[in-house]
């Protein structure tokens, strides 16, 4: 397989990414931390690819992003909690995810027969754009399985030339603001009624996460 690179503001990038993702193929693209791989969320032959891309071990799951929040009903009940909602209200689109119950229609390979879901709203422009098109998309972070997370095109290409047919390139410019080199915040709100929010991963905003829980709900996670 060959590689085709793209860039994401080309005329023809979303038009490209879209016929892939609807052909179920798998492709590579910037969001506002590192690149993901995005594959369709309801097409079990296209996670699978997903996973063999990376080298992804079978019993965890894949997240999801969503264009925009009319997406959020396709993976998990809404309303959503009041403790999700403030979440999202202050910090969607951004760097934080969030575990959430998940329907009981999603695919087994998409959550790894988990009840849950992690979902997040990217912080980029041009890629909630293709989202809101194809529907939301299942991704993980564009790298072999245990290896460096990638921020450049250039570092995507170095381990996942030949096993990806598409990469969208979006590096920042010099006038851009930096994205964070890690991978987004992740809080667990599936146990809300059993010691609260938990802090899965760190990430860039844990710190303002864990304040507005506290200030706005008294948890202290």
């Amino acid at each position: 397989m060959q590689t085709q690179v793209l860039s994401i503001d080309h005329p023809t990038a979303q038009a490209t990414a879209w016929a892939m993702l609807k052909a179920e193929q798998i492709i590579a693209a910037p969001t506002d931390t590192v690149y993901g791989l995005m594959a369709r969320f309801d097409s079990a032959v296209a996670i699978e690819k997903l996973y063999e891309a990376k080298d992804r071990p079978p019993e965890r799951a894949i997240p999801v992003l969503i264009g925009d929040l009319a997406q959020l009903d396709q993976l998990t009940p809404t309303p959503v909690s009041p403790v999700a909602q403030t979440l999202i209200e202050q910090f969607w689109p951004g760097p934080l995810t969030l575990v959430l119950p998940a329907l009981t229609a999603l695919l087994p390979v998409l959550t790894a027969g988990q009840p849950t879901v992690a979902v997040r709203m990217p912080a980029h422009a041009a890629v909630r754009t293709l989202i809101q098109q194809t529907g939301p998309l299942a991704a993980t972070s564009a790298n072999r399985s245990g290896a460096p997370d990638t921020v450049t095109a250039a570092e995507v290409l170095a381990q996942l030339d030949g096993r990806i047919p598409l990469l969208l390139a979006g590096d920042p410019s010099a006038q851009d603001a930096p994205r964070p080199a890690q991978p987004s915040t992740i809080v667990d709100l599936v146990h809300l009624d059993n010691g609260g929010p938990r802090i899965l991963r760190l990430g860039p905003i844990a710190a303002a996460v864990r304040e507005c829980l506290q200030l706005k709900f008294g948890y202290v996670c």
